[in-house]
């Protein structure tokens, strides 16, 4: 099994890619703090009494610390491993987790982190097949539609739910949702607590037959999971490290399409300069550094053009005569 990985501008991308098609995810923004990125910080916040306190990396992001030792003050500088992103959502953000650690200092790439899973990690310039644009899209629009029916994802700050919806009858509608919400799970590198609401079966077999087509559907990919109960609920949960990309579509929306937008940018091979054209909410998350780096890289000048009348998802990037 080879994982691609493109080291993109303010975004590390990889793709897992069976048959010539992607069948999983991951990604990764270096400038965040991110599960394996190990680094001094400061106890900014503790409780007298408690072995939890807060801490405050260089790069001015926090993250919550849990078994400190008693001698620990507020203000000391501690080394620490974060072990899971932040979560930031719609209303409100979850912070980074971190513990004490005495190993050497690390900020792993995306490409690392895949081989300390044992995964081979090829980087590449760009990926050797189609379909990371469309998965984007369909994280940002939280639907997946399939034969006769489409499922609705929705982050929540409980987890991320599943609804089905569709034409067709109970049975047949479970059963032609299954591949495709595990196709999702695997696009979206989704973890943590995961609920799927299946339409309500009346029977204990048909309840099984979906069951089990889940389970063949899931296999190899490690979770823990419940029965369908009555209502054709099933709640599934795995490991998580950090945000998915459905939960950077929701509470990171304009970034993630700024990055979008630099990865067109960067592989556009007619001559001319490079325009960038946008809505402002968009470019506000390009910084004159990534500027600098898509003109080092494409050796072409660049320009931004802000547009308010364009949607927030229409940004585009094109060469334009000097």
């Amino acid at each position: 099994m080879t994982w691609f990985v493109e080291r993109g501008i303010g975004e590390q991308r990889a793709i897992d890619v069976r048959k010539g098609h992607i069948i999983a995810t991951r990604l990764l923004w270096p400038d965040e703090l991110y599960a394996g990125y190990i680094a001094d910080a400061q106890l900014i916040a503790r409780q007298t009494g408690s072995s939890r306190g807060t801490v405050r990396f260089a790069n001015g992001e926090e993250a919550l610390v849990d078994r400190l030792p008693r001698e620990a003050s507020e203000g000391r500088t501690m080394r620490f491993e974060v072990t899971r992103a932040a979560i930031r959502e719609t209303r409100r953000s979850k912070l980074a987790h971190a513990r004490l650690t005495d190993k050497a200092s690390q900020t792993p790439d995306l490409a690392e982190q895949l081989r300390k899973e044992g995964i081979r990690a090829e980087p590449v310039h760009a990926f050797p097949t189609e379909g990371w644009e469309e998965i984007v899209s369909e994280a940002l629009e939280g639907q997946i539609a399939f034969p006769g029916g489409a499922l609705q994802l929705s982050p929540t700050p409980a987890m991320t739910l599943i609804d089905i919806d569709g034409s067709l009858r109970g049975r047949e509608l479970a059963l032609a949702a299954v591949k495709p919400i595990a196709r999702a799970l695997r696009l979206f590198d989704l973890g943590g607590s995961i609920g799927i609401d299946f339409p309500t079966l009346e029977t204990k077999a048909a309840r099984k037959e979906v069951d089990q087509a889940l389970e063949a559907a899931l296999s190899g990919w490690l979770h823990e999971r419940t029965a369908m109960n009555g209502f054709g609920f099933v709640q599934i949960v795995t490991r998580m490290t950090g945000p998915s990309l459905l939960h950077r579509a929701e509470g990171q929306r304009n970034r993630l399409l700024s990055r979008q937008l630099l990865r067109r940018a960067e592989y556009i091979t007619s001559p001319g300069m490079i325009l960038l054209t946008a809505h402002p909410a968009v470019l506000a998350h390009i910084s004159t550094n990534d500027l600098t780096e898509l003109a080092r890289r494409t050796g072409r000048e660049i320009r931004c053009e802000q547009s308010s009348h364009l949607a927030i998802e229409a940004g585009f990037a094109q060469s334009v005569s000097l």
